[in-house]
């Protein structure tokens, strides 16, 4: 049952079976990377294609090393040309890769058995919420004059608002005329308390505040 359909030369029969196949598990590679998740239209198209696309690859080396080796080197130039993702699109991309690989060698029941092992696997953890952070979790942007001592400046406020907080980051901006604080706090409410904003717009001069969710990419 998990032997590979291709026996001795690649037949018009198993090449349009393991695209098939490969084509059916991008598209549900997209469907659940993009369950509870936000996907852009791209992203996706390039997981549902991405498992025929190693699939062809594969059957196209079949064996022979000189030509593995130049569709390693073609690969790896693809690197250098994407903008860095989160771990989880990394993830998705790896699985609709490992599908191209097993569909591409003829193990097209070992593919469906393999991404419905962790297509439940990704959607239980990601009902469970496993690894999530605190709701509560922000990132804190703070633009204070040169003039100012930010060392304690807020602490007042953070204890009055806040379960947690922590400076991560200060920098210089505006030809060194302005310092960027930038925390990591945990509010005690869900919701950014309005007061909070006002009283910190208070001390720094009416400068720039940004309180956000802190993004997958600044929690690797």
């Amino acid at each position: 049952m998990l032997s590979s359909i291709i026996t001795t030369d690649i037949t018009l029969t198993t090449f349009l079976i393991c695209t098939a196949v490969s084509l059916v598990l991008g598209i549900g590679t997209a469907l659940v990377y993009s369950f509870k998740n936000r996907c852009t239209q791209s992203f996706a198209v390039t997981l549902a294609m991405l498992p025929a696309i190693v699939q062809i690859v594969i059957m196209l080396v079949n064996g022979n090393i000189g030509a593995g080796v130049a569709v390693a080197g073609a690969f790896s130039l693809v690197r250098f040309r994407s903008a860095p993702g989160t771990a989880k699109e990394i993830g998705a991309i790896f699985l609709a890769m490992a599908i191209g690989l097993a569909t591409g060698m003829g193990y097209v029941a070992l593919a469906g058995i393999f991404f419905a092992i962790l297509a439940v696997f990704i959607i239980v953890l990601t009902l469970v919420k496993f690894g999530a952070g605190s709701e509560a979790e922000r990132t804190l942007k703070i633009t204070i004059p040169e003039n100012l001592d930010y060392d304690g400046l807020f602490d007042d406020l953070f204890t009055q608002y806040t379960k947690h907080y922590s400076l991560e980051k200060v920098k210089t901006t505006n030809m060194g005329t302005l310092y960027e604080l930038q925390y990591v706090i945990v509010l005690k409410e869900s919701q950014i308390p309005k007061a909070f904003i006002d009283e910190i717009r208070c001390r720094n001069g009416n400068l720039n505040i940004v309180c956000s969710k802190i993004s997958e990419k600044e929690s690797l």
